[in-house]
């Protein structure tokens, strides 16, 4: 275990001292006025460009201009396949198999489709389990899909809390709800890393909690995938959602993920919202002769349209860069990193702000927030003019977050330093 000091030396030291660092110059770091970098701690909601993006995308605008049409069989890869190579690096990454992941649409419309499949309310189990507090758009999107079937929200959507005094949610608490209450529950949808605390939950345990009350089980990957070990085939997760755009640094909008379990996925049989896409491919193009649609056996039954390729470019460029680096790398980095942030926050004034987020490290991932007492929005403002970016999330909370491919322990030292000037 590292022994942090509080030194511009030290955190340089560590820089000048990690391999890993290197990583840092294969990505765009925004600029301040002056021309110097920005500490850029926002990864969390929009992760950093790659200098290969531009390439990747240009490549195939490149080829749209020079083969038209012809592009979707001509290339490496084609058109009509060039999500393929990409999916094996995204299971590395969830913990997956291959074939149990697929990009496609968003993170939202994901969730409409899996809810439209594994939710199938009956009389007696009705209910959707979120965790607390939900991600805004999760929140949305199963409100919705209760009113579409006749349930009030008021009565249909339950939560585990923190207990009173607390700022995050205790397994235990999980555990002894869904075993009183799991058998009116249809499907749990749990963020892995939830967006406001940065809570790293202990999904294993909530997935067999679920199970031994015949849940099915849904998460939501959106601050979780590129930031914390995942196993979701080993942990027997039905299916997950998750954008591209925060640590996967798939730039901004882009297009989203989705895993559903291999039991699930080559059960073609199962009901879903179907378009062309997710058709078997060697009944793909047959379409006015073939009027039936057979699902593809795998997450790839699923999609309802062709991939977006200038979306899926840039993250060609990004995750050949985690693969470069592997994720348990990328994970002992993230560790030090926030380790050495907290240890510096440790050290600020006490009476202006808590973190909230666990301090224990696997209960987190890159993201601390910290829940300031008075004047947030104007701490956050300060710290942004002295080219420190975080972002702010009402109506107290700071957060920030050192990504590990490309954030340095001297960013960590800097967002302190302006910290503790404003803090003092």
């Amino acid at each position: 275990m590292t022994t942090f000091e509080p030194d511009e030396s030290f955190a340089l030291g560590l820089d000048a001292a990690d391999p890993l660092s290197r990583l840092r110059a294969a990505f765009h770091v925004p600029r301040r006025p002056d021309g110097s970098p920005t500490v850029y701690l926002c990864s969390h909601s929009l992760g950093l460009a790659p200098r290969a993006a531009r390439d990747r995308v240009e490549e195939e605008l490149g080829r749209w201009a020079e083969l038209g049409v012809d592009g979707h069989f001509r290339g490496d890869p084609p058109w009509y396949s060039y999500q393929e190579p990409l999916r094996p690096a995204l299971a590395r990454l969830v913990g997956a198999r291959p074939d149990e992941v697929v990009f496609m649409n968003g993170l939202t419309v994901n969730l409409h489709l899996m809810l439209e499949t594994f939710f199938r309310p009956v009389a007696g189990r009705f209910k959707i389990l979120l965790d607390a507090p939900p991600f805004p758009s999760d929140l949305y999107a199963v409100q919705s899909q209760l009113r579409r079937h006749g349930l009030d929200p008021a009565t249909s959507l339950p939560a585990v809390v923190p207990r009173p005094g607390e700022q995050i949610t205790r397994i235990e608490d999980v555990e002894e709800f869904l075993e009183h209450e799991g058998r009116e529950i249809a499907v749990v949808v749990w963020n892995a890393v939830n967006f406001l605390t940065g809570q790293f939950h202990d999904v294993p345990r909530v997935v067999a909690a679920a199970k031994r009350q015949g849940c099915t089980v849904g998460l939501d990957l959106a601050h979780a995938a590129g930031n914390v070990p995942l196993s979701l085939h080993e942990w027997g997760v039905d299916f997950a959602v998750g954008c591209t755009y925060k640590y996967l640094c798939g730039g901004p909008g882009a297009v989203g993920a989705c895993f559903v379990h291999e039991k699930h996925a080559r059960d073609v049989s199962l009901p879903r919202l179907a378009g062309w896409w997710g058709n078997d491919p060697a009944a793909r193009f047959r379409m006015q002769l073939e009027p039936e649609f057979v699902a593809k056996p795998d997450a790839g039954g699923w999609q309802v349209s062709n991939p977006p390729i200038f979306a899926l470019a840039p993250l060609r460029a990004a995750l050949a860069l985690f693969d470069e680096a592997g994720l348990p790398a990328l994970r002992a980095r993230s560790r030090a990193l926030t380790g050495y942030l907290a240890y510096l926050l440790d050290r600020l004034p006490p009476n202006r702000f808590e973190v909230v987020t666990p301090r224990d490290p696997e209960q987190r991932g890159c993201q601390l927030s910290l829940r300031v007492y008075e004047g947030a929005p104007e701490l956050l403002k300060a710290l942004a003019a002295e080219g420190v970016v975080g972002d702010f999330r009402a109506p107290d909370v700071i957060r920030l977050a050192p990504a590990p491919l490309y954030n340095t322990f001297h960013d960590v030292w800097s967002a302190a330093r302006s910290l503790a000037r404003h803090l003092a």
